[in-house]
């Protein structure tokens, strides 16, 4: 391929603006993330094809795989436009019907399109439907819009023009101010202002200094930066340039878990379609600027999340954090100038450099400029990848964009943070997305998992899980983390378990204040904030637990009678049909009853009754 200009990228834009505005050409943009490809998006893709084929359809369609839609629970999906029909949950067979109606009669297929959850409405255009209508995207402005693996399809969307603007127009200190005045902080949990980042690694001396990109996603439930890579690799790759022209290094890493494959492949073929253009590597759109671009796949250790370790790893050795001060802008990878940011700071680049430090900064609040993205998961109706402005309330992304909670029951809380975060209660559903208002909530922004729970939540089990997993990655460097962290747990193994003392809650509290204030690194200081939030909002779970040995929210099994509630059954015997070890005795009209010396306590029955009859 020849090597661009930047007269060649307003050229290529104006020609894909020009084969879409003046065509009847149809564009099927079928979702190739990996939760549509887990659900047989490919195979669907694939039917679509032959019947598009057969149809002799194929100079007026064009089939696009995209990266992520990001309304994972909705796939496999597919979008057609002109009109942004959106389809959900398509099957191979789907597929005759809806090339006949939709691309042959131009009228869609209404049983394939959305239904609204809660009206049970059918919606027709995805700009219409609440999950999207709500959001504000701009790090994810190119989901399920382009195709990933074609970077001609990113420039049409003003791809690397900011890249040539930085290269051209701004010196490294303009960079830098335009960062500044955007207030863009860091994705990935700590939330430090970037442009003082980068300028902290700009003015420090040194002939080498490299920029790496965190996608060492490892939060339970997050998939946020997973979902960029897949869907905008060139976004990152554009940030990644412009932030090593304002720090004058030439050489950049992005550290990405071995557990994305697919983000590792479209990354792959990014760098290399960037590079053959002339968009990376030697002499940049002929300015004579330098950037050298390496993947590197992490072993899947979530503590290679923190920056100082994540440096180790990359140069070869055992992943664990070191003391800070020095800080990675003075001395970093290899003991030279380094800035590191996550995918979604990264992917928020471009368009700050292109519109300006102000434009970005007019959305958000007075400390939490921009938007922010969320992976919504749990208990809550649209599952998916989530974009609004800073300050929007926890209430609006519950609700108004993820549809609600399931089977009618009451929201509990918002876990935020992943591990390292903590539990929002229903009474504080109203909390803004703001770093300051989200810590006093006693939670932490993180990189931005949202897991919703329902009242069938425990909040003690819940902080078992995360403590669980905090102290399984715990690299054991520091004792107060290793040692502290295997303590909690076992406090809390106890009282799910029906064995917990009044003398434990005092106990996690002392614990919880060694392990934050004496930790080395961020993952033992802010690993106790689950078991902190849960205390402050759900105590009166715990002592449940412990005085009545009882779990009000009936999930921790050793707490359970396992007997039915005859005032509560309604003789329905759907317990009877799901029991799997053929426990429960039931008849018609007649109320259940559950063997306990055939029952395994597998919390089927619990699970199936409707109408909480299971004690």
């Amino acid at each position: 391929m020849a090597k661009l200009s930047v007269d060649d990228l307003a050229t290529i834009r104006q020609q894909r603006a020009e084969s879409v505005a003046f065509t009847d050409r149809t564009y099927c943009l079928i979702c190739g993330g990996t939760g549509c490809h887990a659900t047989g998006s490919i195979a669907v893709k694939d039917a679509l094809a032959r019947e598009v084929d057969a149809k002799g359809l194929g100079e007026k369609v064009k089939i696009i795989e995209t990266g992520c839609n990001g309304f994972c629970a909705m796939g496999p999906l597919l979008v057609v436009q002109p009109g942004d029909f959106f389809y959900e949950k398509l099957s191979v067979d789907d597929i005759p019907e809806l090339v006949e109606q939709q691309l042959i009669n131009n009228q869609p297929v209404e049983r394939l399109l959305y239904k609204d959850p809660v009206s049970k409405k059918v919606i027709a255009s995805q700009n219409d439907i609440p999950f999207f209508t709500h959001q504000m995207p701009r790090a994810l402005r190119n989901k399920g819009r382009i195709d990933p693996e074609d970077i001609h399809d990113y420039i049409a969307r003003d791809g690397y023009l900011a890249a040539a603007k930085a290269l051209f127009e701004l010196q490294p200190e303009e960079i830098v101010e335009q960062m500044k005045i955007s207030g863009l902080r860091g994705r990935g949990g700590a939330g430090f202002p970037t442009g003082l980042k980068w300028e902290f690694a700009k003015n420090s001396p040194g002939d080498v200094k490299y920029v790496l990109c965190n996608a060492d996603e490892g939060d339970p439930g997050a998939f946020m930066d997973r979902s960029i890579l897949e869907a905008d690799p060139h976004a990152v790759l554009e940030g990644m340039i412009i932030a090593a022209r304002a720090i004058h290094s030439s050489k950049g890493y992005i550290y990405v878990r071995t557990e994305y494959p697919l983000a590792v492949h479209r990354l792959g073929i990014a760098i290399r379609q960037a590079t053959e253009l002339g968009l990376l590597e030697d002499d940049i759109l002929g300015s004579g600027f330098n950037l050298h671009i390496e993947i590197y796949q992490g072993a899947g250790a979530f503590v290679c999340g923190e920056e100082t370790a994540l440096m180790r790893s990359i140069e070869g050795k055992r992943g664990m954090p070191r003391p800070r001060p020095p800080f990675p802008a003075h001395k970093g990878l290899w003991e030279k100038p380094t800035i590191l940011n996550n995918v979604e700071t990264y992917a928020n680049v471009p368009q700050i450099i292109l519109n300006g430090g102000d434009w970005y900064a007019s959305v958000g609040t007075e400390t939490s400029k921009g938007t922010k993205v969320f992976a919504l998961s749990g208990d809550v109706n649209n599952i998916g990848l989530v974009e609004v402005p800073m300050g929007t309330p926890l209430r609006t992304i519950v609700y108004d964009i993820g549809g609600g909670i399931p089977k009618k029951r009451k929201l509990k809380a918002v876990q935020l943070g992943g591990p390292s975060g903590g539990c929002i209660p229903a009474q504080l559903v109203d909390t803004p997305v703001d770093f300051e208002a989200i810590v006093k909530a006693g939670a932490i922004m993180g990189s931005g998992g949202a897991i919703v729970m329902d009242e069938k939540t425990c909040m003690v089990d819940m902080a078992r899980f995360f403590m669980d997993f905090v102290q399984d990655e715990s690299c054991g460097k520091c004792t107060p983390c290793r040692e502290g962290t295997r303590r909690q747990l076992q406090i809390l193994e106890r009282i799910c378990a029906g064995s917990g003392e009044p003398s434990d809650l005092d106990t996690l509290e002392d614990l919880a204040v060694v392990i934050r204030s004496a930790s080395l690194c961020g993952l033992g200081q802010t690993g106790p904030n689950p078991v902190l939030s849960t205390l402050r909002y759900f105590m009166d779970e715990y002592q449940a637990h412990i005085v009545e040995k009882r779990c009000p929210a009936k999930r921790c099994v050793a707490l359970l009678k396992f007997e039915v509630n005859t005032d509560a059954c309604t003789k329905c015997g759907a317990c009877f049909r799901a029991c799997p070890s053929e426990a429960i005795e039931w008849k018609k009209k007649e109320v259940a009853r559950i063997e306990k010396e055939k029952c395994i306590q597998c919390m089927t029955c619990f699970e199936k009754c409707k109408f909480d009859a299971i004690d």
